[in-house]
């Protein structure tokens, strides 16, 4: 299961806190998926086929604050472990270019990971980090809360965008349950070399 996080409605669907709902729409399109509500998921949901392997997409229709009620609610009903999903969530310790694939962790008081986390009482999901950039490294003088609710500037977008096409081409091997070859992917620079940073 791939959750993507943010908040619903049109107000908030440009914010740098959406990029976890831009993702998963990418990959709702790319599949050509559609999307249904499900009330007794809090979510809308939609199914697509990955390298013969079928994957449920959630984007929760609650707010960011209250996400793990969805995500908790899909895996009791699709009987999956939360070793079994992944969440693409905004990160504001990566650069808006920057992506990364983790394995569990903490929250760094993001509140969707950190309700999500509250509801499964475990840390053992993945995440994929989607680096939207942190107001200071970005000479703004914004606060984070007022940052991550406004739209990136457009050359942050156009990084963000590359970031989460590269992120679209590790999904089979997420698929495939192959996340070791997938951060491999993900993580090396051009010409070879994985960053020491995970």
């Amino acid at each position: 299961m791939i959750v993507g996080l943010g908040n619903p409605g049109p107000e908030y669907s440009r914010t740098r806190h959406n990029a976890g709902f831009w993702f998963i729409d990418a990959l709702a399109e790319k599949y050509q998926a559609r999307w249904g509500l499900e009330k007794k998921l809090h979510a809308e949901s939609a199914k697509i086929m990955v390298a013969g392997q079928s994957v449920h997409l959630l984007k929760p229709a609650t707010f960011m604050n209250h996400s793990g009620r969805a995500v908790l609610a899909a895996l009791q009903y699709w009987k999956l472990e939360p070793s079994q999903c992944l969440l693409a969530h905004d990160e504001l310790d990566l650069a808006p270019f920057k992506v990364k694939v983790k394995h569990g962790g903490g929250t760094a008081g993001h509140n969707g990971l950190k309700d999500t986390q509250a509801k499964l009482t475990t840390a053992d999901f993945w995440r994929l980090r989607i680096g939207i950039g942190h107001p200071r490294s970005l000479q703004l003088e914004q606060d984070v809360a007022d940052f991550v609710l406004h739209p990136p500037r457009r050359e942050e977008q156009a990084a963000i965008d590359e970031a989460l096409e590269r992120a679209e081409s590790i999904v089979e091997l997420l698929a495939e349950g192959r996340f070791e070859a997938a951060m491999l992917r993900l993580h090396t620079r051009p010409g070879g070399t994985a960053p020491q940073e995970t």
